[in-house]
């Protein structure tokens, strides 16, 4: 009988072990285990975050920190980090909360224009991924991949066109570059190939004049009569003289370093500059700025017409007169330059 007894009270204790056991397992697994009060909370693991940095980020979203520990090591989370964005959403528990962080990296939409330089874009990149700036800018330019490509230091802006893609944040410099390849060579269809082609220019000469067209002028409907007077002015052999290559020139000098020129003159027409387009004949050697596609468009679907000059007009900022003779287009400059003086802008 005694010993019947002592079956039963360990039997007994057994099943109090069980089951605080169970009822432990079920509050480290199952208990909703989120502090924040949005839907939903993002944490940014990078390549090289350890257990340590994944935990400093997620102890101030969750309600206990050392539950999600115990779970993190019994399901061997600590030593399997995987970088990416993951979500957590409110009211989660451990349990969901380590699948997620370990398998369900969310794609984030990476979006540049208007970038004007390498240097720039490779800034904006980096707010928007992993890589960071240095990596990028060193990754863009490096030689071998240009060299292999088709590309230059002064062309390889124009292998970035303008949009948004999906990314996964954790990517690193090579990755989105070769990605960025891989874009370009999609937008580079045959059929605006085959245009490239029968206006005489490749592709790198056709993102140039889309970057000066762009710097000219952002109303959509107007950029293809501007196309249409720079490639009449290719056709002809006359300079094209686009102010918007004086000032990049005049950029590229300390003298005009962290200023804005608002007026371009005479002064700037003398810059030695292979991007002043006032002393050489054809187009410069690379872009100027990041062209919007439908400034590419605009040059690929040119306006023809007999236009040669164009003016900015001052009744309609923004927009251009243009002219198919000098006598004209002296009258509709005139009437800018009298515009700009009348308000004070002189440079």
């Amino acid at each position: 009988m005694y010993i019947k007894k002592i079956i039963v009270a360990i039997a007994l204790l057994g099943l109090v072990a069980s089951a605080c056991f169970a009822y432990f397992v079920y509050n480290t697994m199952f208990n909703v285990n989120t502090a924040f009060n949005n839907d939903y909370a993002y944490v940014y693991i990078s390549s090289t975050d350890t257990y340590k940095d994944v935990r400093a980020q997620l102890e101030p979203l969750l309600l206990d920190i050392d539950k999600f520990d115990v779970l993190a090591k019994q399901k061997k989370y600590t030593s399997h980090i995987r970088p990416g964005k993951y979500a957590i959403a409110k009211g989660m528990n451990n349990n969901a909360i380590i699948n997620s962080i370990r398998s369900k990296n969310i794609p984030v939409k990476v979006s540049f224009n208007n970038q004007e330089t390498l240097e720039k874009l490779a800034g904006r990149i980096s707010k928007q991924i992993e890589a960071d700036s240095v990596s990028l800018l060193k990754t863009m330019k490096d030689s071998a991949f240009l060299n292999k490509n088709n590309f230059s230091v002064a062309t390889a802006l124009g292998m970035y066109i303008p949009n948004s893609y999906e990314f996964f944040w954790n990517t690193d410099a090579v990755k989105f570059r070769n990605r960025m390849l891989t874009e370009y060579n999609r937008f580079w269809n045959s059929t605006r190939t085959q245009k490239a082609k029968a206006l005489n220019l490749t592709k790198a000469q056709v993102l140039t004049l889309a970057s000066i067209v762009h710097e000219e002028s952002k109303q959509a409907t107007e950029q293809p009569r501007i196309a249409g007077v720079y490639l009449n002015r290719l056709r002809i052999g006359m300079p094209l003289q686009a102010d918007p290559t004086l000032k990049f020139a005049a950029y590229k000098l300390p003298k005009y370093k962290n200023t804005i020129i608002k007026r371009v003159l005479n002064v700037h027409k003398a810059i030695n500059s292979p991007y002043n387009t006032y002393k050489n004949i054809g187009l410069p050697p690379g872009l100027i700025a990041m062209p919007d596609v439908s400034a590419i468009h605009a040059v690929l679907n040119y306006e023809k017409h007999k236009y040669i000059y164009f003016a900015a007009d001052a009744k309609r900022i923004g927009f251009h007169k243009f002219a198919k003779t000098l006598t004209q287009h002296n009258i509709n400059a005139r009437s800018y330059h009298n515009y700009l003086s009348s308000h004070g802008i002189n440079k």
